[in-house]
């Protein structure tokens, strides 16, 4: 099936006039390590963005002041190591949880993975270093929550699949363990494609402009705020994967693919939204 405007406005829903923040999600984004805060940053902005009444960062403490300055809209909570994750302590109960951009894979890193998936009952989103991590440790997909989001590029599926020999092959690997674990999985390329058990959705929208450092973190945090904001997964994927791919054919030709940034795409996520349902 394609992702085209018509199936996003018929999965889309507006927001109700007497919402408040409180009901309109609570999502928790999760990563960061020493020299890659700016992933949090995007996520996290990009999530408040997409429309989350509430966003709270989970980082290392390297982090704290660098998130509080950028985006002050943003909750912060820190672990107790400095330069990267070694316990996943939450404080409060979250819709939604995005986790891995930025992380690193530290071994003490990985274990607080692993302790965080074997107690966590939250809607999941699992990006970049969450993925590697579970290349190397294949037996922790069984802990996963129904309808996980998996968002892997080229290389991280690679890692997560094996290497195919052919298109047909690697779709064929991803049904597979979409089936076998029940994950939703966005293999993000050009185009980018969502599949759900032996269900594919390719996407529409999006151009090269997104070829940038930071545009699958920004992905991430879009997703994310949609589970939160009670989306089922696969819609939130569907309409996530739309509106990302529609910020670059809105942004891109009022200023080159070249000079279109990561930070360009969460600017242009409330155009998206307006060329979308209008």
């Amino acid at each position: 099936m394609k992702i085209i405007r018509e199936e996003f406005r018929k999965r889309f829903r507006s927001m109700v006039k007497n919402t408040h923040k409180g009901i309109q999600g609570h999502a928790l984004i999760v990563g960061g390590s020493y020299g890659k805060i700016g992933s949090i940053v995007l996520a996290s902005k990009a999530c408040l963005k997409t429309g989350c009444g509430l966003v709270t960062a989970f980082i290392p403490k390297c982090g704290y002041e660098i998130i509080q300055i950028s985006i002050p809209e943003v909750m912060v909570q820190t672990d107790d190591y400095l330069d990267h994750i070694t316990n996943i302590n939450l404080e409060n109960n979250y819709q939604a949880i995005g986790i891995g951009m930025g992380m690193g894979q530290d071994a003490d890193t990985q274990r607080a993975f692993h302790n965080f998936l074997k107690s966590n009952k939250t809607h999941l989103l699992i990006d970049a270093d969450g993925i590697n991590i579970l290349s190397q440790n294949l037996e922790w997909l069984e802990l996963l929550p129904k309808n996980t989001i998996l968002t892997p590029h080229f290389k991280e599926l690679e890692r997560l699949i094996g290497k195919w020999e052919s298109e047909d092959d690697k779709l064929y690997r991803v049904h597979q363990l979409s089936h076998k674990y029940n994950l939703i999985i966005i293999v993000k390329g050009a185009p980018t494609i969502v599949i759900y058990h032996h269900e594919i959705y390719e996407n529409t929208t999006g151009n090269q402009a997104l070829a940038t450092a930071g545009s699958g973190d920004v992905l991430s945090g879009i997703i994310t705020s949609l589970v939160a904001q009670s989306y089922n997964p696969l819609d939130a994927a569907i309409l996530g994967v739309y509106l990302h791919g529609l910020t670059a054919d809105i942004g891109a030709p009022k200023m080159s693919y070249q000079a279109f940034i990561a930070s360009d795409i969460i600017e242009n996520i409330g155009n998206a939204y307006i060329e979308s349902i209008y």
